[in-house]
């Protein structure tokens, strides 16, 4: 039997939904001490919430919800209570759903349950009508959402159900409260410094937060309360936006104001008032440039003032979004676990919490995003034929092959099969493969890999959105000496004549490596510095429309 992680909140009583050892709210603590209150522990419904302030425009009837509970004697008994709280914090808004499909949440929640019921707990079922539901789900980004549609309804409420599952078996000893529970899902749009001040000051009296069991949530949360300051106090002045290649050396009266915005955020430590480029200035420039994932030249250009000109509340809502995301992590690692963060471009080699090593990446490009999903990397595919996906040969081989004949031939390629109107083509393993020496594979519903790629000048840049989703590595050789260091056959000489055989060869993996695929875009590094990235597919353009209230 897996060892389970840690079990959720405190224990329950038959129909208890929280207790009073781990309530911190006037509420919580007015029920409890309330002996004839039919309503023991039940969130109020907020009736503030309508259409136009609520996080998704979705609503559910309160009805269908009671009818759902019914369907199942067992689970109502026990957790209706939870159930209909949960609902009630929200006005019945759909939780999971928005008019355009799936939520991030349900996105993060259901790939953090999927890797539990496999890694940590035989209590929790992996429903595979449902887990089938969402990889159709999951696939399409832009979606109509029909609330009408009984098939959505039912998903809905699934999901929140194994929500409640989940949190049971998975967390205890009241590190998550039940009412943070429910606020875990955006509910509706609100000030995102008053947001900010609610998580910073919230007191619990048993002194425990979520951040005790989730380090990297903790290193953000500092930098939140840092951000927060420094917007009372003003943020910062808007520097010019045609500065162009200021380097060490150089004098201007604009020199200063660049000083004073790398003061406020500490990548200047002293208070220098001089108009010269000077060392300090310097090392400013490149401290703020590492943050921001650029090459650390230290010279001053547009590309630079754009991002520090970024106004701090902006930035403290971007920090809130990534803290959401946080949430839908493993909260205590064990074990190997690989990560990839797209906006990032860095894939992340783990044991535990401890970071091994890690490796640039390209990953998708706007239009072919590289998909947030867990699974397990499992196979090696040394030598590899490409499968070029239909959509690939429909756009780009097919013209090719109308205008030069000898296309398919001069790329090494070949055509297997006629499926209909579109032939089923793939490349043969060599130099010219797309996939290079080597693919490895965690079966998903994406068609997404890591891979080799023959085009190595790409991984010399900072920005490396470039492939038609799947994720190519910049050292694959490394990789595959990590994963199969226990399967003494392989290796590194044995690794190498696989990868230029010419021919392909499929090798599982003892000991399967769970990949996480994540999006953030701030977060706290090892040497806890604070990092910014660009919002590559626009996750958080969105995010911020749905969760914080218009600005001005």
């Amino acid at each position: 039997m897996r060892n389970p992680m840690i079990k959720f909140f405190c224990p329950l009583l038959f129909l208890s939904i929280f207790s009073t050892s781990c309530s911190n709210t006037n509420d919580d603590q007015n029920q409890d001490n309330d002996p004839d209150s039919k309503n023991k522990n039940v969130t109020s419904r907020d009736l503030s919430i309508n259409a136009s302030n609520a996080y998704s425009s979705l609503f559910l009837d309160s009805l269908a919800v009671v009818k759902y509970l019914s369907t199942d004697e067992d689970f109502g008994k026990k957790h209706s209570r939870r159930f209909l709280s949960f609902y009630n914090a929200r006005n019945y808004q759909y939780a999971w759903f928005a008019k355009d499909g799936l939520t991030e949440q349900a996105r993060g929640f259901y790939n953090l349950y999927l890797f539990d019921a496999k890694h940590k707990s035989d209590s929790l079922a992996i429903d595979k009508k449902l887990q089938a539901v969402m990889d159709d789900l999951f696939a399409n980004e832009n979606l109509n959402i029909d609330t009408a549609n009984r098939f959505i309804r039912e998903t809905e409420l699934k999901l929140t159900r194994l929500f409640i599952d989940h949190g049971l078996e998975m967390y205890e000893d009241c590190y998550v409260k039940r009412k943070e529970m429910e606020r875990f899902i955006p509910i509706k749009k609100t000030d995102a410094v008053y947001l900010a001040d609610s998580l910073l000051n919230k007191k619990h009296k048993d002194n425990k937060y979520f951040e005790d069991i989730s380090e990297p949530f903790k290193k953000l949360k500092n930098e939140l309360a840092r951000y927060i300051e420094i917007q009372k106090k003003g943020g910062w002045a808007t520097l010019p936006d045609n500065i162009k290649g200021l380097k060490p050396g150089t004098s201007s009266p604009v020199i200063l104001l660049i000083k004073k915005r790398l003061q406020i955020t500490g990548d200047m430590q002293a208070a220098d008032t001089s108009a010269e480029y000077n060392i300090a200035l310097e090392q400013g420039v490149k401290s703020i440039q590492s943050r921001y994932g650029y090459t650390a030249d230290g010279i001053i250009n547009q590309r630079l003032i754009k991002d520090i000109n970024v106004p701090a509340e902006t930035l403290i809502e971007q920090m809130l979004i990534n803290l959401d995301r946080m949430r839908w992590m493993p909260s205590i690692p064990e074990g190997n676990m690989i990560i990839v963060n797209i906006p990032e471009f860095v894939l992340h080699v783990k044991k535990g919490p401890q970071k091994l090593w890690d490796m640039n990446v390209v990953v998708g490009k706007e239009g072919h995003n590289t998909m947030m999903f867990t699974d397990d990397l499992n196979q090696i595919v040394f030598s590899p034929y490409w499968n070029v996906p239909p959509s690939i040969v429909k756009s780009e081989i097919v013209p090719k092959m109308t205008s030069d004949p000898d296309y398919l031939n001069r790329q090494n390629m070949e055509v297997v099969k006629n499926d209909g109107d579109l032939p089923v083509i793939r490349q043969l393993p060599g130099p010219k493969n797309s996939l290079g020496k080597v693919k490895f594979l965690f079966p998903n519903s994406f068609n997404i890999y890591f891979h080799d790629t023959p085009a190595k000048s790409l991984f010399n840049k900072d920005q490396r959105a470039y492939s038609h989703g799947c994720i190519r590595l910049s050292d694959p050789t490394k990789l595959a000496a990590f994963l199969l260091k226990d399967q003494q056959e392989w290796t590194p000489s044995a690794i190498n004549a696989a990868m230029n055989s010419g021919t392909e060869k499929v090798v599982k993996l003892s000991k399967p490596v769970p990949v996480f695929i994540t999006y953030y875009t701030t977060w706290v590094d090892e040497q806890g510095k604070l990092n910014f990235r660009d919002d590559i597919y626009g996750h958080d353009k969105s995010l911020i429309k749905k969760m914080f209230t218009a600005k001005g």
